[in-house]
C-alpha cells in the first residue's frame, strides 16, 4: 500500500472492510474483529489511527513488534478454524502504521474461543445466533447446499412422473420404468429424494406436481404498474406465478410478452412483431433469477414492469464474492449446482456464465444492483422510449378497424382487444381473457379505458348486447354468438 492509498482509505473513514485502532486493545476484541472480517468479505485493520476521527498517530518500533506478535498468536490460537493474515508497515510522514490484511474465509463460519460467530455490519460487527444466518455462512463456503435439503412431509407420491420421464429421456434416453435398478435408488442417485424417500428441495421444484403446497414462498410475484413508481396503487396486470421452475419460467415469459409492446420492425401487419426488449435477453435474465436465487431466503422473486423499465429482483446478492464487473465478463458462481444441472436438461439454460454476456449483446440498456445490505440482486432493463404520435403514423397498422382519438395512446393490449372485438363483437370477458392471457380484471380495466376514450361502446345489455368500434356495426358473422354472461 502506498502513502497516497493509505491517505485515501483513512479519509473515507471506517467501513465494513476498514477498521481503525490507535493501539492494541485486547486479545478478545481483536479476535472478534478478525472473525467478523473472515466471515464477511475480508478487510484490513489499521493500527496507529484513531477510530474516532481518523487522525494518524502512528506506532513506535516496539509497539509494532508487540502488536504483530499478538495478532499472529490470535489468528492461530484464538480463532477456529485458523485464519491466515498478512501484515505491512507504512511510513506516513513521520508516523508508522501497521496494516493487517484479513481475507474472506473459505471455511466459514469462523468462531472465537467462546464459540461466538461474528460478521461485519457496516463499520461495526454483529454476533449471529440464528440458524438461517449460520447456514448462510456454510452456504457461502460451499459447505452447505439448501437445494439438497429434504422437504418434510413429501414422498415419492408427490412426483409428477410425466415431468420426471421427460427429464430422464433427455438425460438417458429412457423413462423411469425402463431402468433395471430400483426406482428409489435411481431417484436417490439423482438427488431427487433422500434416504427416507422425501423429496429434496431441487427435486420438489422440478418434479413435484405442486411445489408450492410445501414451499409457498418460492413463487414469482409479477406486477405491471401504471407509471414508474413501485408505490403506485394502480396496475395493469398482476399475477402470482407458481409451479415447477420450468413452469414458472414459461409463465414469467408469458407475463412479460403480454405486458410489453411488440413493434413491427419492418414486418408485415399480419406478423406478431418483435418484443420491444429482445426476448433472448429476457429469457436469460429470468432464468438466472430462478437458478441463482438464494433458497435460504423465504422471499419471492419479484418481476415488475413499469412504463420505463422492467425490474427482476432476486432474493440473495451475488455469490462467490463476485462483482458486477465479474458477471459482465462471464464469471459465474453456482450457488445451486443441482438446480443448474436440472435446468440445463429441462430448459434453455446453459450454465456457462454466458447468460449475462448474451443479454448484453442484444443491445439492451441494463443496470445491475448488488445490494449487500438488503441481500438482494436486481436487474433493471430499460424500455425503449415510445413516441406515440410517431407510433400512430408509422407503427400502427394502416387498416386498424377503428379511428383512434388524436390524444389516445393505445397499449399493445388495447390493440389486441380492438382487433378481437372487430372479429367478434360479442366476445365475453372470459374469452378476451383467454385469448390475451390477461386476468378478467385487467380486461375490465382496459375495456373501461377504451369506452371512456370513445374507442368502443357497449350496445345493449350485458347478456345479449355487443361491442361497437367507434361507430362501426359488428361483423355479420358475429350476429349469432353469445353475450357477455360470463362477465
Amino acid at each position: 500500500m502506498t502513502c497516497e492509498e493509505l491517505e485515501e482509505i483513512v479519509s473515507c473513514g471506517e467501513t465494513s472492510k476498514v477498521q481503525f485502532k490507535q493501539q492494541f486493545s485486547s486479545s478478545k476484541q481483536i479476535a472478534e474483529e478478525l472473525v467478523a472480517f473472515a466471515n464477511s468479505r475480508g478487510g484490513i485493520l489499521l493500527f496507529g489511527i484513531k477510530d474516532k476521527d481518523g487522525v494518524i498517530t502512528g506506532l513506535s518500533y516496539s509497539e509494532i513488534q508487540h502488536i504483530s506478535h499478538e495478532i499472529s498468536t490470535i489468528a492461530n490460537d484464538s480463532i477456529r478454524p485458523v485464519i491466515y493474515i498478512q501484515t505491512e508497515v507504512i511510513k506516513y510522514k513521520k508516523a508508522h502504521v501497521l496494516i493487517v490484511y484479513v481475507n474472506e474465509g473459505s471455511n466459514k463460519p469462523y468462531k472465537d474461543l467462546n464459540g461466538h460467530i461474528w460478521i461485519k455490519q457496516g463499520p461495526d460487527k454483529r454476533r449471529i445466533t440464528e440458524n438461517s444466518d449460520i447456514l448462510a455462512l456454510f452456504q457461502s463456503s460451499e459447505n452447505y447446499f439448501p437445494e439438497k435439503q429434504s422437504i418434510t412431509g413429501t414422498t415419492i407420491e408427490n412426483i409428477d412422473t410425466k415431468a420426471l420421464d421427460s427429464f430422464l429421456e433427455k438425460l438417458y434416453g429412457k423413462r423411469l420404468r425402463d431402468f433395471r435398478i430400483p426406482q428409489e435408488r435411481l431417484l436417490y442417485n439423482l438427488h431427487i429424494i433422500n434416504t427416507k424417500g422425501e423429496l429434496t428441495l431441487a427435486g420438489l421444484l422440478f418434479f413435484s406436481d405442486d411445489p408450492q403446497a410445501f414451499m409457498p414462498q418460492f413463487v414469482i410475484k409479477a406486477v405491471s404498474f401504471y407509471g414508474n413508481s413501485i408505490g403506485g396503487n394502480k396496475y395493469r396486470d398482476s399475477k402470482d406465478i407458481s409451479g415447477t421452475i420450468p413452469e414458472m419460467f414459461e409463465q414469467g415469459m408469458a407475463f412479460l410478452k403480454s405486458n410489453l409492446h411488440s413493434v413491427q420492425a419492418g414486418q408485415s401487419f399480419n406478423s406478431i412483431g418483435k418484443l420491444e426488449i429482445p426476448e433472448t435477453a429476457l429469457e436469460e435474465l429470468l432464468q438466472n433469477a430462478l437458478v441463482h436465487r438464494d433458497y435460504l431466503r423465504s422471499a419471492p422473486i419479484r418481476l415488475m414492469i413499469f412504463d420505463d423499465r422492467v425490474e427482476i429482483v432476486n432474493p440473495g446478492c451475488l455469490g462467490g464474492n463476485l462483482s458486477i464487473d465479474d458477471i459482465k465478463e462471464g464469471s459465474t458462481f453456482q450457488r445451486n449446482p443441482l438446480i443448474a444441472h436440472f435446468c440445463n436438461r429441462t430448459m434453455i439454460y446453459r450454465g456457462l456464465g454466458s447468460g449475462i454476456i448474451r443479454s448484453l449483446s442484444e443491445g439492451i440498456h441494463v443496470d445491475f444492483v448488488n445490494n449487500l445490505s438488503s441481500n438482494q440482486f436486481s436487474v433493471i432493463i430499460y424500455r425503449p422510449t415510445v413516441n406515440y404520435s410517431q407510433e400512430r403514423s408509422t407503427s400502427l397498422p394502416v387498416n386498424l378497424p377503428v379511428n383512434l382519438p388524436v390524444n389516445f395512446k393505445p397499449t399493445t393490449l388495447d390493440l389486441q382487444i380492438i382487433n378481437l372485438l372487430h372479429s367478434n363483437s360479442k366476445y365475453t370477458y372470459k374469452e378476451l381473457s383467454e385469448y390475451t392471457q390477461k386476468s378478467r380484471e385487467t380486461i375490465r380495466i382496459h375495456l373501461k379505458h377504451l369506452q371512456e376514450n370513445g374507442v368502443i361502446k357497449r350496445i345493449g345489455s350485458d347478456k345479449t348486447g355487443y361491442w361497437r368500434l367507434n361507430g362501426l356495426e359488428p361483423a355479420p358473422s358475429c350476429a349469432e354468438n353469445g353475450g357477455t354472461d360470463n362477465i
